[in-house]
């Protein structure tokens, strides 16, 4: 296995929270971090880190992030919310997320929408982003190597590494700042809509 395999193996980009995962029945709050804990904690930066914690879920509750719990139960929807919440939380300010999941809580009482077949549409395609991420992060190391060899005629690890790094984070800047952009669509299309 060569070095950037490596790398994409140790990035596990493959996790997610499938609809598979979370159990038919209401959870209370322990569980709801213990299921967390143990599906995410390969993406863990750090092993002291914490996936999701009581103060977490209290705070995405207060802002409203998702419909209130009943007898402090967390239904399957719950669960499905606050996995979207996880994975916008580190690129997106809460104020975005509410207004991301805004469409989605509201339509949560409507039996026409299903919340189950639109979070497997977002699974999937969170699975066909890791493949165009570890194809794009291949071709992305190679053109970093080719620029140092045209550039600096230098073939150190270190600079590499620097390159990639201040390259990926130009690169998710800009997909932050489309996933904004979006966002402010979002909310001028529901404000136009509450007029």
């Amino acid at each position: 296995m060569g070095k950037m395999e490596e790398f994409l193996t140790e990035l596990n980009i493959q996790k997610e929270t499938t609809t598979d995962d979370l159990p038919e029945i209401d959870l209370y709050m322990d569980q709801v971090i213990q299921l967390f804990e143990k599906k995410f904690a390969g993406a863990k930066r750090q092993d002291e880190e914490k996936v999701l914690t009581k103060t977490m879920i209290n705070n995405y509750a207060k802002a409203k992030l998702f419909p209130p719990v009943k007898n402090k139960r967390y239904t399957k929807d719950h669960l499905m919310l606050i996995s979207l919440i996880y994975q916008m939380k580190g690129v997106l300010s809460i104020t975005d997320i509410k207004e991301t999941l805004h469409g989605i809580n509201d339509r949560l009482d409507d039996d026409d929408f299903n919340f189950t077949s639109f979070y497997k549409s977002y699974q999937n395609l969170v699975f066909h982003n890791t493949e165009i991420f570890t194809k794009q992060i291949q071709d992305h190391s190679a053109a970093v190597k080719d620029e140092l060899k045209t550039s600096m005629d230098a073939d150190a690890d270190e600079l590499e590494n620097i390159l990639l790094i201040t390259s990926l984070a130009s690169l998710s800047n800009l997909y932050r700042r489309a996933a904004e952009s979006l966002i402010d669509e979002l909310n001028g299309e529901q404000q136009e809509k509450e007029k």
